[in-house]
């Protein structure tokens, strides 16, 4: 039976997952979303085409593939539908290419203006919510009272919406929140129309199946490790497991079934909204890497918050996940610069350590290595023999402190823009 490979981001999101599953996508049967909703915002970027996923897994333009919305995903009705719009527009067959776990919950609107309500109450504790519902739909997940897509087909789902939505009211009565729920609503359920016509299928059963038939199966997350419910800088987290970890419980899949996990991180970090950022640059150098690489939010539109690549927190997330290959992200953003500054380890309340703190209140302070920059613009090279020397080291030096190989490294947006360094291990 055939192991399922993993591709997750190692940092706080927006590592560019969107564009590494779209080019790996080809060497797989079927490519499954495990968790998170559309607070995600999946990049890809080929043949002219700029195109940004929420919710559908991002090798939908794979004809090869089946592309399934697991039971760990929340879905927003009205988003997922102008998302089929969207790509239906661009003659993708969507009832053919992808399908819906019954198990999946449904984001309802009175979700979304729960989530906006207590993040105004919260004033200036704001965690940085992209207000999408996310939050509350997890929150009724957990509290056994949420609706799944399975339950769209039963006869008595509108009472089975009206009673949530009397529960959303009279949580609603304790926030300063005006709201009209008569538009949003007429959209929601027209929606539930359309879904009801997509693939809604066992998705435990379609994925194991597959892997009995001998089907390549990749697990696509969302967000990243360092937002991860759990592991990431807790409260300033997302709402799901986005480790490996939640693969087995957003698909339905043994541990034992975990095979190669591909870890993405970028060059350099960045974080949107709120929480703990140890190598933030407030200054010129961070305005200069969110400029050159267009660091705004692809769900938001937020300026990202931009800092120097931190080790101490990316080897604490190839251990939580099980990383065994390295996809190094956006190293073409760093093109121009005199010094690289790379964190090795923190001193926290003074002394030196090289593990994440439980807490935020701790004064953690980055120590740096400097390593020699380089100033060729390198975003259109697909061959590793032509990066500069300086790149090269830059790799090395990534790769004996990470103890892993980075097999792939992206240069650019576009599919294209890719160099693949070991070919025989990414094409296991």
């Amino acid at each position: 039976m055939n192991k399922i490979d993993v591709l997750l981001g190692l940092q706080w999101g927006d590592e560019g997952k969107g564009k590494v599953v779209d080019t790996l996508a080809g060497r797989y049967n079927v490519i499954a979303r495990f968790q998170g909703g559309p607070n995600a915002g999946h990049t890809l970027e080929f043949d002219g085409i700029h195109h940004v996923l929420h919710l559908i897994p991002s090798g939908i333009f794979h004809t090869n593939a089946i592309n399934i919305i697991g039971n760990g995903v929340v879905i927003d009705p009205i988003i997922l539908v102008d998302e089929i719009r969207q790509l239906e527009e661009m003659n993708v067959n969507i009832n053919e290419q992808m399908a819906i776990s019954r198990k999946a919950h449904l984001i309802l609107p009175t979700h979304r203006i729960l989530d906006a309500a207590k993040e105004k109450a919260k004033g200036a504790n704001k965690i940085g919510s992209t207000l999408k519902g996310i939050g509350p739909t997890y929150m009724d997940k957990t509290g056994r009272n949420g609706l799944r897509i399975g339950d769209i087909m039963h006869p008595d789902f509108k009472k089975s919406y009206q009673d949530l939505v009397e529960k959303h009211k009279s949580l609603l009565k304790a926030y300063d929140f005006e709201y009209d729920l008569t538009e949003a609503e007429a959209e929601w359920f027209k929606s539930i129309e359309r879904i009801k016509q997509l693939k809604i299928i066992n998705s435990e059963y379609v994925i194991n199946d597959s892997r009995k038939a001998g089907k390549k199966v990749l697990a696509e997350g969302a967000q990243g490790t360092l937002l991860d419910i759990d592991f990431g800088s807790y409260p300033f987290v997302t709402s799901s497991n986005t480790v490996t970890a939640g693969v087995c419980t957003g698909l339905g899949v043994p541990p034992n079934s975990i095979g190669e996990v591909f870890g993405i991180f970028k060059a350099y970090c960045t974080r949107v909204g709120s929480g703990p950022f140890p190598t933030e640059l407030n200054d010129e150098t961070g305005e200069a890497l969110r400029k050159k690489g267009n660091e705004f939010g692809a769900t938001t539109g937020r300026p990202r918050r931009c800092g120097w690549l931190d080790l101490v927190s990316l080897k604490y997330s190839i251990m939580l996940n099980g990383v065994t290959q390295l996809i190094l992200t956006k190293a073409d953003v760093l093109s121009g610069f005199d010094t690289i500054k790379v964190c090795t380890a923190y001193k926290v309340n003074g002394e030196l350590s090289k593990e994440v703190p439980f807490s935020l209140d701790d004064e953690v302070e980055p120590v740096y290595t400097e390593v020699k920059g380089w100033h060729q613009e390198i975003d259109g090279i697909t061959d590793i023999e032509r990066i500069p020397t300086e790149l090269h080291d830059y790799i090395d030096f990534l790769e004996k402190e990470l103890e892993l190989p980075i097999n792939v490294i992206s240069l650019g947006p576009d599919r294209k823009q890719t160099i693949v360094r070991n070919p025989e291990l990414v094409n296991h």
